[in-house]
């Protein structure tokens, strides 16, 4: 099994904590680790970015991943940060390259069947489907006929609410942000995660 099938191995949810502060995203990733969400991604996009992801790495209980890793330079600062898994927006094969390298686990983004084939051929078991909101189950439900070997993470527009449709059109996984802000939604992300 691949690295980044054994991080999704039994986990069917993950969370993405943009935007915050050290403090702020360490508070809601122990939120998330509380209700059974092992999962954790802090995308990278500033010097705040690294700041917070370095504050999760540190108090990490779990696998603690960075996100929105567009450059091989960002996906070695992540290794070297102690990230479990990298995340990219879409398919880079310089970036697959660079991510085994560098020992990370790696997630990168597709959104055509040509992406997830490409993906396929460099070996890849894993693909964040981006922006599922966008695609819709439908486009999830499609593509595990020619790649039933594939296994989709849905990211993008995805909360407590609609998250079901995308597990039963067949994503491994899903992919939440605000949501874990929404205390209604968070009895409902708890449900998701302990299923199995």
């Amino acid at each position: 099994m691949s690295a980044i099938g054994e991080l999704f191995q039994g986990r069917r949810l993950m969370v993405i904590l943009r935007g915050f502060s050290p403090e702020r995203t360490v508070e809601l990733a122990e939120r998330a680790w509380g209700l059974g969400i092992e999962l954790v991604e802090v995308p990278v996009q500033s010097e705040d970015g690294f700041a917070a992801l370095g504050a999760a790495v540190e108090a990490a209980r779990r696998p603690v991943g960075a996100g929105t890793v567009i450059t091989p330079a960002q996906m070695r600062r992540v290794a070297d940060m102690g990230a479990a898994f990298a995340v990219s927006p879409g398919l880079d094969l310089a970036l697959v390259d660079s991510a085994r390298q560098c020992g990370l686990a790696y997630l990168p983004g597709v959104g055509t069947a040509s992406e997830v084939q490409m993906a396929a051929v460099a070996g890849l078991t894993h693909v964040k489907g981006f922006p599922a909101g966008v695609l819709g189950p439908g486009w999830f439900r499609a593509m595990r006929g020619p790649f039933p070997a594939m296994n989709f993470v849905a990211t993008g527009g995805i909360d407590a609410g609609n998250a079901t449709g995308f597990l039963d059109a067949g994503a491994a996984a899903v992919a939440v942000g605000s949501a874990l802000e929404d205390a209604e939604q968070l009895p409902l992300l708890a449900r998701i995660a302990g299923e199995k």
